[in-house]
């Protein structure tokens, strides 16, 4: 069937090492997966379900770009991410199947917009505008897992102009990536070129036009990225 307008094209990452791209199709994220990053936002750390929150494809920021700082705040956060990336899906996956479904891993930052989800947070209202604004995804090339196994435990880290503001440990998250694919298919069918955001560790903290963003996770990826 012909398009009434033109159709939009396909979001890329690049895979390290390789000439082609990983094509996206979904991008979900795991809200408030690191005990000590539920306290500093003022909630119980205990493993309670996890919840997940969407950014859409084309706000993913590709490596080697500049953030331009987003219109309509004066408060954007840095959150430092390991990033899945599924080469197979399905409904109720099972957790011992899971990581059969995982084609690599990357290193992200979900850039929030801080004042405006604090707003919708007191009025009850969805954290879209503050979560899935243009260029709010920076990500790394991914990186094969059958080149780096699946991580289990190594550093994430984040620093802005040198200093370090985030740092953790991947055994530090309260739903492993076995458990949030697991959880994550049990609400929606899931599917080769979905990305997922697994949650960041304390220490977010403010950027400001000018900054130099680095951050890792060690044994997979680093991003680094200047704030416009």
């Amino acid at each position: 069937m012909e398009t009434i307008i033109p159709p939009p094209p396909p979001v890329l990452l690049p895979i390290s090492g390789s000439l082609v791209g990983f094509p996206v199709r979904r991008v979900y994220c795991v809200g408030r997966n690191y005990a000590a990053h539920a306290i500093e936002m003022g909630h119980d750390p205990d493993r309670e379900p996890p919840f997940f929150f969407q950014k859409n494809p084309d706000n993913l920021l590709a490596a080697g770009n500049t953030f331009p700082y987003p219109p309509l705040t004066s408060d954007v956060h840095h959150e430092v991410e390991l990033v899945v990336a599924l080469k197979r899906g399905g409904s109720d996956i099972a957790v011992d199947e899971a990581l059969d479904c995982v084609y690599g891993y990357a290193v992200g930052i979900d850039f929030t917009r801080r004042d405006l989800q604090a707003e919708a947070k007191k009025a009850g209202k969805p954290w879209a505008a503050a979560k899935a604004f243009e260029h709010s995804a920076p990500v790394s090339a991914i990186v094969p897992a059958e080149a780096i196994g699946h991580p289990v435990n190594g550093n994430i880290w984040l620093k802005v102009n040198g200093e370090t503001r985030q740092k953790g440990d991947l055994d530090q998250m309260i739903w492993k990536v076995p458990e949030i694919i697991a959880e994550l298919s049990k609400l929606f069918t899931l599917a080769p070129g979905d990305i997922i955001m697994t949650g960041t560790p304390s220490g977010v903290g403010p950027v400001v036009r000018g900054d130099e963003v680095a951050c890792g996770v060690d044994g997979v990826a680093a991003l680094a990225v200047t704030v416009l």
